[in-house]
């Protein structure tokens, strides 16, 4: 018997109803109240009022599964505006939710709410949240969780225990009042006054000791450490004393496994390691410290500590002061060769799909810069002048009546261009000596514009203007491979044939070297305006930054979606 078109429609449409229904009937919506609010925290013997989420610093850590849906309450009772940015998240169809202030939203104002919703769509691992407005996130961050559906499970032996360890950066200040002295004399910020793990700056620092976390572990366990550089400013380095870490993921995205003594994490870039206990049962440090590559940056030189403690180890009262933690030994401030042979281990666990058809083909020139201005209070960067950051000589300016996205949809004019240069406007010896000239870059809300489903190679240049950095290089709404890393000025001629097509690996925040480049290639297939900084937050805040406007594509969920009516105005 022959069946009706429409009988045999609405079958085909209940199959499919059944299969989506089948495939996401066991993911969960998460519902999170956050309360943004001034809180007194002690630390280094004196007591700061800061701003934090719920009154925790770190904030609370989010724990989801793949295909989850979470629906965040934010409620401004600061006094200063706020935004939350889900570092990681692509927000695949929630553009409007991704949170960084004035590129995809206008600030949460005080006394005012937001709700961000969002679904987890193919992504496990570790990630984490934090204030995308101004440098709150110095105390406004957490972990955020992913683990794999109901049914699947980890590619490595299943851990007994799981421990994230957020590494921060501490003032003793209101770090608002901070950043805003930066901005009016144009010199470089303050040092912090200590680093912290989870929060606790640890036995190293004043007035610390009995507040450093410890992780009790037993002989035997295998613990899956997740690992995020939540610090402001500096990118650092990581070590257990007597152990060795498995490195298993980052930035949500697994690894071919390999074992190493020492991670670097820059500031928005995760870590997760499998640590075996298996040594002496006793004490160790969890240390990090500062990796500062600049020559002539100031930085902070302090340790931040915690304890790995075994359990059924000796009391100190029972063998005296000799059974104080074991401290390890860290790398020199300045060894980028540590940091190369770290990196350059990283791999994707097997065989994956990279772009090679490439459409657009860019060539990025990052790295401070100095603005010549009369001599006074508002000029004390080097020889009275400013510091400034720039992309391809533009220093980002934010918008300042909407945001681009909502400027993008409505299209309201004169918000920004889309102009903003596929290469140098100037090619230059980009690691060798600079002339002066070209010092100082011209300040624009400048965009550049991507087709849907363009594929995309960015070469990501430092330049030797002020002084070479390593720089961590973030993208929203996108992951990328990193298929090649080099020093000096990168040759295509050259360096393009040394590239791993084969198993790079993903990430979302890339580290360029020191005086050297790195290669990202992704596939645009995720509308919207999503912002590319700097993750050093003293640079993004001078413009070391710049923003993609990815198209719409053909199909209706492949368009950005009318805005939430709760969308915070400006």
């Amino acid at each position: 018997m022959s069946m009706e078109p429409m009988d045999a429609l609405y079958i085909a449409l209940l199959i499919s109803i059944l299969f989506v229904l089948s495939s996401t009937a066991d993911a969960e919506i998460h519902y999170h109240d956050f309360v943004v609010q001034e809180t007194p925290v002690k630390r280094l013997c004196r007591t700061n009022n800061i701003i934090t989420v719920n009154g925790q610093i770190p904030g609370a850590t989010l724990e989801v599964r793949d295909g989850d849906t979470l629906v965040i309450k934010v409620l401004n009772n600061a006094r200063y505006n706020v935004t939350i940015h889900w570092h990681g998240i692509r927000q695949l169809g929630t553009p409007w939710a991704d949170g960084p202030d004035l590129i995809t939203q206008c600030p949460i104002q005080p006394g005012y709410s937001y709700t961000y919703r969002f679904t987890i769509i193919n992504q496990e691992g570790t990630l984490w949240w934090h204030a995308h407005t101004g440098w709150l996130r110095a105390t406004v961050y957490g972990a955020l969780i992913i683990r794999p559906k109901l049914g699947s499970t980890y590619p490595f032996e299943l851990p007994k225990l799981e421990i994230p360890i957020l590494l921060g950066q501490w003032w003793n200040g209101d770090i608002i009042r901070i950043q805003n002295q930066v901005m009016f004399s144009g010199g470089a910020p303050n040092i912090s006054n200590a680093y912290t793990i989870n929060g606790q700056p640890g036995d190293l620092y004043r007035c610390s000791s009995k507040d450093t976390m410890k992780f009790y572990v037993e002989s035997g366990d295998r613990i899956l450490m997740r690992i995020i550089n939540s610090a402001l400013h500096q990118q650092l380095f990581f070590t257990i004393a007597n152990h060795k870490l498995i490195v298993v993921g980052v930035d949500a995205l697994y690894t071919r496994p390999f074992t190493t003594t020492t991670l670097m994490l820059g500031p928005g870039q995760t870590t997760d390691v499998i640590l075996v206990a298996d040594q002496a049962p006793g004490y160790y440090y969890i240390a990090a410290r500062a990796y500062e590559s600049s020559q002539n940056a100031p930085f902070d030189p302090s340790t931040t500590t915690a304890i790995l403690a075994y359990r059924y180890a000796p009391c100190s009262s029972q063998i005296g002061p000799q059974l104080k933690p074991i401290l390890p030994t860290l790398p020199n401030y300045n060894d980028s060769a540590t940091v190369t042979a770290f990196t350059s281990q990283l791999r994707s666990p097997t065989n994956v799909s990279v772009p090679t058809d490439i459409t657009e083909d860019l060539f990025f020139a990052v790295g401070l810069g100095l603005v010549n201005c009369n001599p006074g209070p508002t000029c004390q960067g080097p020889n009275n002048t400013r510091f400034t950051a720039s992309m391809n000589n533009v220093s980002f300016l934010l918008p300042q009546t909407t945001s681009l996205l909502q400027a993008h949809y409505l299209n309201i004019p004169n918000v920004f261009t889309t102009d903003f240069p596929p290469v140098p406007p100037l090619p230059f010896d980009y690691t060798g000596n600079v002339p002066q000239a070209l010092w100082q870059p011209i300040f624009g809300t400048k965009l550049y514009k991507l087709k849907f489903g363009s594929q995309v190679q960015i070469v990501l240049q430092d330049t030797a203007i002020v002084s070479t950095e390593s720089h961590p290089v973030h993208l929203h709404g996108y992951n990328f491979y990193v298929v090649g890393e080099g020093f000096g000025n990168f040759n295509p001629g050259t360096d393009t044939s040394a590239f791993n097509l084969y198993d790079p690996p993903q990430r979302n925040t890339v580290t360029v070297p020191v005086g050297g480049w790195s290669v990202i290639r992704f596939v645009a297939d995720n509308p919207g305006v999503w912002l590319m900084h700097c993750h050093i937050d003293s640079h993004l805040t001078w413009g070391f930054a710049m923003s993609f406007l990815v198209e719409n594509g053909p199909e209706k969920l492949q368009s950005v979606q009318a805005p939430p009516l709760d969308l915070p105005p400006c």
